[in-house]
C-alpha cells in the first residue's frame, strides 16, 4: 500500500526541484528525503525521478503518480475537512502568510480578534513579499493574504479557493508642506521624482501601466520595494510615492496623502485557501477575521499631517 508522506514527498520534490530543496522546506535532511523516496520507488517498482543537470526531474513514471497522489493527498484534506466540519469546532493551530504591506492595518487586528475569539488557535504567521500560493498548494501554509492589481488576469492556481477582501488604491504620497492632499491626475506626476518599486515586482508593473496610460513614463529617482523606505524619501522632500492604502499607518508624521482621480491604480487583497467541499473551521475563522478586519480598516480614514 502506497504510503500518503512518501507520496507529499515525491509532490514537494517536484515542485522545488531538488531533493535538498524539498527537505529544507519539510525541515528534514536530504538524506530522510532520500530514504523515503527509495521506498517509494521500490514500492511501484519504477523509477519515479532522473537527474537533470543540477535538479531532478519526474520521469513518466513520477507524473503519472504524481498526477494520482495530488487526487490522494486532496481527498485526505477532504476527509479531515468533512470530520472538522461536523465537530465544528476550530482547531489549535494554522499558519497565515501576509504580506509586509498589509501587517500593521489588516493582520494585526485579525489576529487579536483571533485571539479573544479563539484563544486555543495558535496562528503561526510568515510575513513575506514573495507569492505564497505555490506553498498554498503544497500544504506549508492554510491562508494566503495576498494581492493582485486590477491590470493583472485573474490567475490562481488548481486547488484554490480566493476570496476578495478589499480594494486597496495606491495614493500620492508626498511631504506635508507639497501637498493640499486633492485628488491628483495622474499625468500630474510626469515631472515629479518618484521612488517605485522594481519593475519587476506587481506593484512596480502596475505603476508603469498606469503612467503609459496616462501617456507618460514616469520619471524614477529612487527604486525600492520597501515602503518604510518609501515614506521616508517622501517626508523627506525627496521623491513622490506611489503607495497602497494600507501599507500606510495613519499616525506616520510629516507625509500627505491624496487619491489618484483619473487612472487609478487598484491592488485587491484577497485571502487564499485550499478548496475543499467541506468547510475547514479554521481557515473559515481566519477568513472571516481577515475580511471583517479589511472591512475595518476600509472605513478609517488617513488623516493629512
Amino acid at each position: 500500500m502506497l504510503d500518503a508522506r512518501r507520496l507529499y514527498m515525491l509532490k514537494t520534490v517536484a515542485a522545488r526541484g531538488s531533493i535538498t530543496a524539498a527537505a529544507q522546506s519539510l525541515a528534514l535532511s536530504a538524506g530522510a528525503v532520500s530514504q523515503q523516496l527509495t521506498a517509494l520507488r521500490h514500492d511501484v517498482g519504477v523509477d519515479l525521478l532522473r537527474p537533470d543537470g543540477r535538479t531532478v526531474a519526474l520521469t513518466e513514471a513520477g507524473r503519472v503518480l504524481l498526477e494520482h497522489a495530488d487526487r490522494i493527498l486532496a481527498a485526505m484534506e477532504e476527509a479531515e475537512c468533512a470530520v472538522a466540519a461536523v465537530r465544528g469546532t476550530v482547531g489549535a493551530g494554522t499558519t497565515l502568510a501576509a504580506l509586509p504591506s498589509t501587517v500593521a492595518r489588516i493582520v494585526a487586528p485579525a489576529l487579536t480578534a483571533l485571539s479573544a475569539d479563539h484563544p486555543q488557535l495558535a496562528v503561526t504567521c510568515l510575513v513575506t513579499d514573495q507569492a505564497q500560493l505555490r506553498e498554498l498548494t503544497l500544504g506549508t501554509v492554510d491562508v494566503v493574504l495576498g494581492q493582485r492589481y486590477h491590470h493583472l488576469p485573474e490567475t490562481a492556481p488548481k486547488g484554490v479557493a480566493v476570496s476578495p477582501l478589499l480594494d486597496d488604491p495606491l495614493l500620492v504620497v508626498t511631504a506635508a508642506d507639497r501637498s493640499d492632499g486633492r485628488p491628483v491626475a495622474l499625468r500630474e506626476l510626469a515631472t515629479h521624482h518618484l521612488v517605485v518599486p522594481p519593475a519587476t515586482t506587481d506593484c512596480g508593473q502596475a505603476i508603469l501601466h498606469a503612467c503609459q496610460q496616462a501617456g507618460f513614463t514616469p520619471a524614477t529617482r529612487y527604486v525600492t520595494a520597501d515602503i518604510a523606505a518609501q515614506l521616508a524619501l517622501a517626508q523627506a522632500g525627496l521623491a513622490t510615492a506611489l503607495v497602497p492604502r494600507t501599507a500606510i499607518t495613519p499616525a506616520t508624521p510629516g507625509i500627505r496623502t491624496a487619491p489618484i482621480e483619473d487612472h487609478p491604480i487598484l491592488r485587491l487583497l484577497f485571502a487564499a485557501t485550499r478548496h475543499t467541499e467541506a468547510a475547514d473551521p479554521t481557515t473559515t475563522a481566519v477568513t472571516a477575521a481577515l475580511r471583517t478586519a479589511a472591512q475595518q480598516d476600509r472605513s478609517t480614514r488617513i488623516p493629512p499631517s
